[in-house]
């Protein structure tokens, strides 16, 4: 037997002890982060229903007035889901610009 302990086997174990550490460190994922996710799902959801529902309405107006019904109809409906489709994309830059910015400070903080 050893008088005293083995240095290899404690450094394993410190090893060991800082990874369960940091697995049980706060600052994984709270839940105002899963309902901030869900709200900004939904807000970009919202905006291409909208923009579609606004080309339909706008086309049907369109064809009501000039009797024309369905060729302005479509074309707004297609115009509504491309500014859709824009406004979602414009969303999912400014969440990712917000997203990058935090990611950096709380790199910096752990620095």
């Amino acid at each position: 037997m050893s008088d005293g302990p083995d240095p290899e086997r404690l450094t394993a174990l410190e090893a060991k002890l800082k990874v369960a550490r940091k697995a049980t460190e706060p600052g994984g994922p709270t839940h105002e982060d899963h309902t901030s996710a869900a709200r900004q799902g939904w807000q970009m959801v919202s905006e291409l229903v909208v923009g579609l529902l606004m080309g339909f309405a706008i086309g049907y107006a369109v064809d009501r007035y000039f009797d024309t019904l369905p060729v302005f109809l479509v074309i707004f409906t297609m115009l509504g889901f491309a500014g859709g489709v824009r406004a979602m994309m414009h969303s999912a830059a400014e969440i990712a610009e917000k997203n990058a910015a935090a990611l950096a400070a709380s790199r910096a903080k752990k620095d």
